[in-house]
């Protein structure tokens, strides 16, 4: 029998996305046995929605998909090269929206191999429709009044308007 291949898909989340849910359908279909969705603490970045709520979502996101059975959700807040290895994960999963998340992104990976050689960084680029979405634009536009249904599952925007 095969070793189970594992990846991890690490984020704030806040909230996650169709372009996140993209990535992640993307990942647990065609590029690992098993997928964790890791959810950062990330108290830097000053998060909408509590650490909890966040892995709430994501779980509630995956339940509703075909492959839920195939990925997990996992706070974390170490870094996340140690938090695969625990995990059993030898790929890291990484989402490019543009040109401009690939500078911060390819340091990141560097980084990451030098902690943990052993670990690789797989790129996913967005999909078209999902280029332009990111959380903190998704946010100011629902306290702004703006539809959101379509970079945000209903039971994210729910939450969102929630919190308006």
């Amino acid at each position: 029998m095969a070793e189970e291949h594992v990846g991890v898909y690490a984020g704030t989340f806040d909230p996650i996305t169709n372009g996140h849910m993209d990535i992640i359908s993307r990942a647990a279909k065609h590029i690992v046995d098993r997928l964790i969705i890791a959810v950062a603490r990330n108290p830097g970045k000053g998060p909408l929605f509590s650490l909890e709520d966040r892995v709430a979502m994501v779980r509630a996101e995956l339940d509703a998909t075909s492959f839920a059975a195939r990925a997990e959700v996992h706070p974390f807040d170490t870094l996340l090269t140690d938090f695969a290895e625990k995990h059993g994960a030898s790929v890291l999963v990484r989402g490019l929206r543009a040109v401009s998340d690939f500078e911060y992104e390819f340091q990141m990976a560097s980084m990451n191999r030098y902690l943990k050689p052993n670990i690789e960084t797989t790129f996913l680029m967005a999909s078209d429709k999902n280029q332009f979405i990111s959380s903190s634009l998704v946010k100011e536009i629902c306290l702004l009044n703006g539809e959101i249904a379509q970079f945000v599952s209903p039971r994210v925007a729910e939450k969102l308007i929630a919190r308006r």
